[in-house]
Formats: C-alpha cells, sequence, structure tokens
C-alpha cells in the first residue's frame, strides 16, 4: 500500500527555486496542517487549516528575505506532496504548523509554486525588514507585516519554473 501524502508549504526565496530544479529544495523547516493546528482551530475546516498553514510559511518567507538582502523582493511558498514519512513534527505547541522534512523535495513532489507579483516589492521589502520586530510583538512592525500579507501570491504550475527563474 503507498505512503499517505501530506501537503507541506515551503517558505523560500525566488533565488532558491534554482536549487529546486538542480537537486530538490532543502529547508529548514516546512508548514503542513499538524494535529496541534487542527486542535488549536477545531471549528476550522480543511481549506482554512491549510490556508494558515499557508500564510505561516509566507511569513515565514518574509524572514528568509531578511536573511539575504540580494534576493528580490518577492514571497515564495512551494507547495508539494510528499510521503507522510518524509514529514517530522518539530513540537508539541498547541497551533504549530511546522514540521520538518527528513531530506531535500524533488521538483516531481511540487504541487505548485506561489510568488508574489512584482508590485508587491515594495511592501514585501519593508515587511521583511520588520518581520523579527513583528514577531516579537512590535504593533507598528506587525502593521507593516500585514500590509505585505495584504497581497495574495500568484500561483503558478512546477512546469512554470523556468519562466519564474
Amino acid at each position: 500500500m503507498p505512503d499517505a501524502l501530506i501537503r507541506v508549504y515551503l517558505p523560500a526565496t525566488l533565488p532558491m527555486l534554482a536549487a529546486l530544479r538542480n537537486e530538490g529544495l532543502t529547508a529548514a523547516a516546512a508548514h503542513a496542517v499538524t494535529a496541534d493546528l487542527r486542535e488549536w482551530y477545531a471549528e476550522g475546516d480543511e481549506e482554512e487549516l491549510e490556508y494558515v498553514a499557508f500564510t505561516r510559511a509566507a511569513q515565514s518567507a518574509l524572514r528568509l528575505l531578511r536573511r539575504d538582502p540580494d534576493a528580490p523582493r518577492r514571497r515564495v511558498v512551494v507547495s508539494a506532496d510528499l510521503a507522510r514519512t518524509a514529514v517530522q513534527r518539530v513540537d508539541a505547541e498547541l497551533g504549530s504548523s511546522m514540521v520538518k522534512l527528513t531530506g531535500p523535495v524533488p521538483v516531481q513532489s511540487v504541487a505548485a509554486i506561489h510568488v508574489d507579483s512584482a508590485d508587491a516589492a515594495q511592501d514585501v521589502a519593508a515587511a521583511a525588514d520588520q518581520v523579527e520586530e513583528a514577531l516579537a510583538g512590535d504593533p507598528d512592525a506587525q502593521f507593516t507585516v500585514d500590509s505585505a500579507e495584504d497581497h495574495e501570491l500568484e500561483w503558478f504550475d512546477v512546469s512554470e519554473l523556468d519562466t519564474l527563474l
């Protein structure tokens, strides 16, 4: 019997997509609908839970942008379907969507790639500069991060990876 699949959302940057194409995408952490997230948001249906995990991955992409000042200021989230054995629980904190991957995500496992449009770059740049302060509870920084989150990420099929690069 084949291993069950789980949808994971990997934060990334545009330069990281080249690695995805060539050797698979390695991520220190990813997000998924976990048992802890389900328990925390019990009234949410599957689509709402996936949106929470996706949004958290987009915010994690801001942290990657902060660490890579040369990357274009556009958030990237890679949605992939992986075997459950390739995904490990990180912690048991109520509401957590964080998971650890046991290895690189091959391009064949990618369901979609989500990228900010170019018109979001200014808001995303400001949010990347303020994301750590927002996570620490600074309300002004949170307002800046929320401004970036007002931009919906565009959907791309994995066959469009070369176009994105």
